[in-house]
């Protein structure tokens, strides 16, 4: 019964955003500005344009996440937008500076930077829109290509040793891409994703990018079950999407980047996804999809080439609710490589005013002995002993007004984990435990 009453509270509370309707003049870039008159964007500068005589593909700009991945409608954006001679550009970013420690056997302390800038511009042109991105990143200076302590975290490599118990920095160069979109008829579009480095039509939009994990600069430990792709040095995207569809491939280079940060890690574009993506109303997105990636390690970590297939799939909502902005993610990801491994995820953001906002994130996941480092174990065994892993964070971020196109803020997360009794002896304890406390800079909401 209460199930049902408050399910019932909830879409009582979210009518208003469901059944929004459309208005005499819009923004193409923010669809939640509108006006009774010509005139142009207070936000961005861009002409508004009769909805009445909108294209049905004319979506909005909230809509796009990271790569060619959708969010919900409902997203609130963050970014400072403008526009000058027909394009419109945005600049986007965060930064965290704080502290790091993790406590236990395999955990560490460290200060530490997490950040990333992006910049878009968009353009109409050949009878479509054209979009460059780029999105940089300074960790490998402001944390280390050695990466930063998070227990039971695990991925890519360091002096030729597979990580774990830290995550590693990003590269420099985290996107480079051209987006270019074109209607075929009043219904259907075609949509091409062209990038030395980018994102290819696999899982949920990127972790960075994510409303519901906004406030937080660690990355889940489910990242290389889910997201980890986001960072491909080549792909090659192409879509068809409707109103509320897209259906999409990709190729590309299916290669962990390596230890030097700074360059570009080309390879033969060897593998492939594809994506099936929906927005079936303004507050919730789904997709799911499946991708082969050739020999995601170096065969000399692995002992030979192993290749992983990988599904996923995932749900996110924005509930702009009369007393809370709601943005949560569910997430499934399974790696099918000498065994198969499973992982899911549930995170969510609650800003309470604008100002203050605590968010949460919950964890189950499995990774094996060559994952988490485990002795003992070497040669195929190390990809079939496999381990059950959860995990369960908090955290409270407090902004303060915005300084010109930075929003300041403070925030802190802990997060306690769950490991087998098998693995106490590396860890020494079946839980364990960390904390982050940091500065928080980032481009304010609008």
């Amino acid at each position: 019964m209460l199930p049902r009453l408050a399910a019932a509270a909830l879409l009582c509370a979210a009518a208003p955003v469901l059944a929004e309707s459309r208005v005499t003049y819009t923004c193409p870039m923010h669809p939640e500005v509108h006006s009774d008159h010509p005139g142009h964007c207070p936000k961005c500068g861009m002409e508004l344009v009769p909805s009445e005589n909108a294209s049905e593909l004319d979506l909005p700009m909230t809509r796009n996440a990271s790569g060619t991945s959708w969010q919900p409608d409902a997203t609130p954006m963050r970014g400072v937008h403008f526009g000058a001679g027909g394009w419109s550009f945005m600049v986007h970013g965060a930064a965290s500076a704080g502290f790091d420690d993790q406590l236990g056997d395999r955990g560490g302390h460290k200060v530490i930077s997490t950040n990333w800038v992006m910049g878009m511009a968009a353009h109409e042109a050949f009878g479509g829109e054209v979009q460059l991105r780029t999105m940089l990143s300074l960790e490998p200076l402001t944390i280390g290509t050695e990466g930063f302590p998070q227990l039971l975290q695990t991925g890519e490599t360091f002096r030729g040793v597979h990580l774990h118990d830290r995550q590693h920095p990003h590269d420099l160069f985290m996107e480079a891409s051209l987006t270019y979109r074109r209607p075929l008829s009043d219904w259907l579009g075609a949509e091409l994703y062209l990038a030395p480095v980018g994102e290819p039509a696999l899982g949920p939009p990127a972790f960075m990018h994510r409303a519901s994990a906004e406030g937080d600069p660690f990355p889940p430990l489910s990242h290389h079950w889910q997201d980890s792709t986001h960072v491909s040095f080549g792909v090659a995207t192409a879509g068809l999407y409707t109103r509320q569809l897209k259906l999409e491939g990709s190729w590309f280079n299916g290669r962990e980047p390596d230890e030097d940060r700074w360059n570009f890690d080309f390879r033969p574009l060897d593998s492939f996804s594809l994506r099936l993506s929906a927005t079936p109303v303004r507050p919730v997105s789904l997709q799911v999809s499946y991708g082969y990636l050739a020999s995601p390690e170096p065969p000399a970590l692995t002992g030979g080439t192993l290749s992983v297939s990988r599904v996923t799939s995932s749900v996110a909502v924005s509930l702009p609710l009369p007393q809370v902005q709601v943005d949560a993610t569910l997430a499934w990801g399974r790696n099918l490589q000498a065994t198969p491994l499973d992982s899911f995820l549930f995170e969510a953001n609650f800003d309470l005013d604008g100002r203050n906002a605590p968010f949460v994130r919950l964890e189950v996941v499995q990774k094996t002995a060559h994952d988490l480092g485990v002795p003992g174990f070497s040669g195929f065994q190390a990809f079939t002993q496999s381990y059950l892993l959860s995990s369960a964070v908090v955290g409270f971020v407090h902004s303060f007004p915005a300084l010109g196109p930075i929003e300041p803020a403070i925030g802190a997360r802990a997060s306690v984990g769950r490991i087998p009794q098998d693995l106490d002896g590396l860890y020494g304890s079946q839980a364990v435990f960390g904390g982050y406390v940091y500065l928080f800079a980032r481009a304010p909401r609008h």
